[in-house]
Parts: structure tokens; sequence; C-alpha cells
């Protein structure tokens, strides 16, 4: 019962995140707002005070490089676009439907491996997935914004 009830929760808060970043798609974007959540997020590396949350070089490893590859799909999916003088994220069909697929297949490997791997190293591997699919995304998004910017402030000057 505790695993289809933590599979309802985590699709719950799922849901909740992708209907937050659908509606933060409809206010101006700005450095704040995509620098702000790795900072914030980069608060739970002190998980790894306490040795029950320690990760194995492997599991670093492989959790850097899955979070890499899943940023690559977040990068490939974000643009930005100027309207009404203002740069916005630009609302894609297909952003939903990606964060999803993403959370799943977090799911379905947390649940392939959990027989394996102790419940406190698993937490921190994917929390180090996390915040690798994200810095990575939040850095591109930034220079991607910083450039929108520049055409913006051309067009204003001429």
């Amino acid at each position: 019962m505790s695993f289809i009830l933590s599979i309802i929760i985590t699709l719950i808060f799922g849901v909740g995140v992708i209907l937050i970043r659908m509606k933060a798609s409809k206010e101006p974007a700005t450095v704040k707002k995509i620098i702000i959540p790795p900072i914030m997020m980069s608060t739970g590396a002190l998980m790894f005070v306490i040795p029950y949350f320690r990760v194995s070089p492997a599991g670093i490893l492989e959790a850097v490089l899955m979070g890499l590859a899943f940023s690559l799909i977040l990068i490939w999916t974000t643009r930005f676009e100027i309207r009404h003088q203002y740069v916005f994220i630009r609302r894609t069909k297909s952003f939903p439907v990606i964060l999803l697929s993403l959370l799943l297949i977090r799911l379905g490997i947390k649940y392939w491996i959990s027989g394996s791997v102790d419940v406190g190293e698993l937490s921190g591997m994917f929390w180090i997935l996390a915040f690798a699919m994200i810095v990575p995304w939040r850095i591109a998004m930034y220079f991607q914004y910083k450039n929108v910017v520049a055409k913006l402030a051309q067009t204003e000057e001429t």
C-alpha cells in the first residue's frame, strides 16, 4: 500500500510543479526567476552531512549522467520570446508532457533500483540527479534569456 501511496503523492506533486511552471510562463521572465531555484535547491546538499545519505562514487556518476541527459531534453524544449516589450518563456504543448514523462521515468528507475540500494543512498542519488538536471538547464536558460534581452534592447534602440 505504501508503494502505491508514494507513487500517488509523487504524481500529485509532479502535476503541481507542472501547473506552477505553466502559470509562471504567463509572467515575464527575470534573471532572479531563473537562478533562484537551483540556489534554493542547493541547500538540499546538507543531507550529505549525515552518513545515511552519502552516495558511492559510482552512484554519483550514474546520477549526474542521468541528470545531464534529462537536462538536455529541458534545454532543447525551453525557449524565450518577446511579448509587449518583455521576455517570456514560450509555452509549448510538449513541455507538460516532457516534465511528466521525466517524472515517470524517474519513478520507474527509483522503484527498479530501490531493492538494491539503501533508502538513504537512493534519496541522495535522486537529489543529485535532480540537481544535475536543473543546474545545466537553468544555466542554458540564463544565456538564452540574456540573448533575447540583448535583441530586445537592439530593437528598442532602432
